[in-house]
């Protein structure tokens, strides 16, 4: 059966200007301020793909090329037991990872591979450039996943201190390529790695929260959870590392709202992150559209001390215009944070009531969930979405032997662009 991809054009978030994807567009050429592009899809209704499979039957608002094989989509389920222990009537749980007694079967564990199958779904099948992700754990073992089973070329860069978060269910084709920033380094030291590499023209940047497959791949969250509930949440609550999935839920939400038969609201959103890691924690309870001011080395302490690794993201999409704040700002809600010991509590008695295990950053967003009940934020009889985003692990290495991959190459952050390029030219060969 041949693809065919769906129409959309993009939109300036600042200017409201809209024009042409010019394939990987990731910022208005012609605006200066920093701000989102947004897909603008030419179907305006919401409607499953029944003749597509996994993650592509939400492929009507994907800005997708192509499928891919090997996907799956979230499973969102009415929650009882956990429902019943918060008090709650209404709790929806979207599950992203492996669970396969409600049909969850993501081999990583973790939503983001419904960025990565939207990512590289986007580039083209004749692209001659080498992808490169920079990733403190989740993603890079989604997109090694999925560029390993359907042979695209790509570039991971990790801190070298994160390399557990990369094991798999058989040995990565050799069209990956892992470097790493030596021990002690953080995510955004991976960035700066990745960024070098990408002054070539033989490599490009995945793009991040600005790449709008990857908002809108992980915008299927709150496509899953409407095709299940049948309307729009009151509540939406995640744990955020870069706010990236929240943004893509709100932006989903909009265009649910021009569809028109899901509801007329938009959904509170209650991001939280994993204490003392509170960057936009502790902007948007200062009212400030700015970062507060964060060092280098004091994020780099605070990474240390948080467990929900995932959520350290010191440069996050907040401030520019369609970023993290202007989603709150519209939408309402709140942020919260989350201590280490709360994590622990709420990632077992997450267990105990619904039978899975779930990671730490998943735990952050239940947490914050029983302080908004108990600080009177949602009400018992309103429509959650609670989403888990990523779990299972335990039970798939239960079901599956894994394998671990290693760094291709450690390469220091400091050596200049020219040197690192060539080092990880001569790891593809070219």
């Amino acid at each position: 059966m041949t693809f065919t991809p769906t129409k959309y054009k993009l939109m300036n978030c600042a200017t409201g200007r809209v024009f042409e994807d010019a394939g990987w567009t990731l910022a208005d050429p012609e605006c200066d301020t920093p701000a989102m592009v947004r897909a603008v899809y030419e179907d305006k209704k919401f409607e499953i793909r029944n003749d597509l499979d996994g993650f592509y039957r939400f492929a009507g608002w994907l800005p997708v090329k192509r499928t891919l094989k090997h996907s799956h989509a979230p499973v969102t389920y009415r929650s009882e037991a956990l429902a019943s222990f918060l008090g709650l009537e209404n709790l929806y749980i979207t599950f992203s990872g492996y669970f396969p007694k409600i049909g969850a079967c993501m081999e990583t564990c973790s939503f983001k591979e419904t960025e990565a199958y939207s990512v590289c779904a986007r580039l083209p099948e004749d692209n001659n450039r080498v992808l490169v992700v920079a990733s403190a754990g989740n993603t890079a073992r989604a997109f090694a996943k999925v560029c390993s089973d359907n042979n695209i070329p790509l570039l991971l860069s990790i801190p070298e201190d994160n390399i557990s978060a990369l094991w798999f269910h058989r040995p990565l084709n050799d069209c990956v390529k892992i470097i790493a920033a030596p021990a002690g380094c953080d995510y955004f030291d991976a960035i700066v790695l990745a960024d070098k590499v990408c002054q070539s023209p033989k490599f490009m940047a995945e793009g991040g929260a600005k790449n709008i497959a990857r908002r809108d791949g992980m915008g299927t969250t709150l496509l899953s959870a409407v095709e299940k509930i049948g309307r729009i949440p009151d509540a939406y609550f995640q744990a955020i590392g870069s706010g990236t999935g929240t943004i893509a839920v709100w932006e989903n939400n909009l265009r649910l709202l021009e569809d028109g038969r899901f509801g007329s609201h938009k959904m509170r959103l209650y991001p939280s992150q994993n204490a003392p890691f509170t960057i936009m924690y502790d902007s948007w309870k200062a009212g400030s559209r700015a970062l507060v001011p964060l060092s280098a080395e004091e994020a780099r302490h605070q990474a240390a001390e948080i467990k929900a690794k995932v959520l350290s993201n010191r440069k996050p999409p907040y401030s520019l215009v369609g970023g993290l704040f202007d989603a709150m700002s519209d939408a309402g809600g709140d942020i919260y944070k989350v201590t280490n010991s709360e994590l622990d509590f709420w990632k077992g008695k997450f267990r105990e009531l619904e039978g899975i295990d779930i990671y730490s950053a998943a735990s952050v967003a239940v947490a914050s969930l029983e302080k908004a009940v108990n600080d009177g934020s949602v009400k018992k009889d309103e429509v959650i979405m609670l989403n888990i985003t990523g779990g299972g692990e335990s039970l798939t290495k239960e079901h599956h032997d894994v394998v671990y991959a290693k760094p291709d190459m450690v390469i220091d952050t400091y050596l200049p662009a020219e040197e690192i390029i060539g080092k990880v030219e001569k790891l593809f060969g070219i």
